[in-house]
């Protein structure tokens, strides 16, 4: 049987040993993937984006996609990916926390605007 085949069984049939393996040997995981390490963190972001994870989840990310030389504008670059698939409103909530996890306040940035000149 093909290797992707078995690991969808597995997935499908919630293999709890076999996931619990992954998520406590990440690099056999990463392995698995077939995934390089980049591609592996911006989907992970992608992941944050689509179930709209807490800020702190975004600082680990974003310090491994930093680690991995993605640049901010890469970074960034998941939430347009993203908007597609999970919808405006989702990407407009999930922008702020990444934004903070760049080191960057846009609520702070947005004060200093005059008349509407925010682009």
């Amino acid at each position: 049987m093909d290797g992707y085949k078995l690991i969808l069984r597995k997935l499908v049939l919630r293999d709890d040993r076999y996931i619990e393996s992954l998520l406590a040997e990440e690099r056999a995981s990463a392995a698995l993937s077939g995934l390089d390490e980049r591609s592996r963190t911006l989907v992970r972001l992608g992941a944050l984006i689509a179930m709209n994870a807490a800020p702190p989840s975004y600082m680990s990310a974003v310090d491994k996609a930093l680690d991995v030389h993605l640049s901010y504008d890469e970074i960034v670059g998941t939430l347009i990916a993203a908007l597609p698939v999970v919808g405006a409103a989702r990407v407009v909530s999930s922008a702020p926390n990444l934004a903070l996890a760049l080191g960057y306040d846009v609520s702070e940035a947005l004060e200093t605007v005059e008349d509407g000149d925010y682009v």
